[in-house]
């Protein structure tokens, strides 16, 4: 009787140290730049959105009564409050001063746009709610102004 056995392949050890320095080459990437980077990279949407609002004022507040149209709130008054929402929020992410106001305030916006305006957009409104989450709960790392206020205080 005669038994098969399957030959498990195994990495060469060149791929292998490859693999984990690659790893360890990664891992030294400052978890700084990577939070910089998700503040200015959501707060742009906000950004770009809230300056096409500014841009014609008059389509903006159409836009919220025809398409929009949050209960509730006259269009008028919801394209002011919108609009601030966006254009504050993402200045604070920007220079991650009170960024967790600013994102816990555009954390606030994508919940409005997911459950009352653009419910098929939730990918992009998990994207956005995902990094606003991060700075929310884990503030606006270290390079920001809150870091810096922070360490003057002797808090962190």
């Amino acid at each position: 009787m005669t038994t098969a056995t399957t030959a498990v392949p195994v990495p060469r050890a060149g791929a292998l140290e490859l693999v984990q320095g690659v790893r360890r080459g990664l891992a030294r990437v400052p978890l700084s730049v990577i939070e910089l980077a998700m503040r200015v990279g959501v707060g742009m949407v906000f950004w770009k959105s809230s300056m096409l609002k500014l841009a014609d004022w008059d389509s903006t507040v159409a836009l919220f009564a025809n398409e929009y149209r949050l209960p509730a709130l006259p269009p008028e008054v919801a394209a002011v409050l919108g609009t601030t929402v966006e254009l504050t929020g993402a200045i604070l992410l920007f220079v991650g001063l009170g960024a967790r106001l600013g994102a816990a305030a555009l954390l606030g916006l994508t919940l409005t746009i997911q459950l009352l305006v653009y419910p098929e957009n939730w990918p992009d409104h998990l994207l956005w709610g995902s990094i606003l989450a991060y700075v929310l709960t884990r503030g606006a790392g270290r390079l920001s102004v809150d870091h810096l206020i922070a360490r003057r205080l002797g808090l962190g």
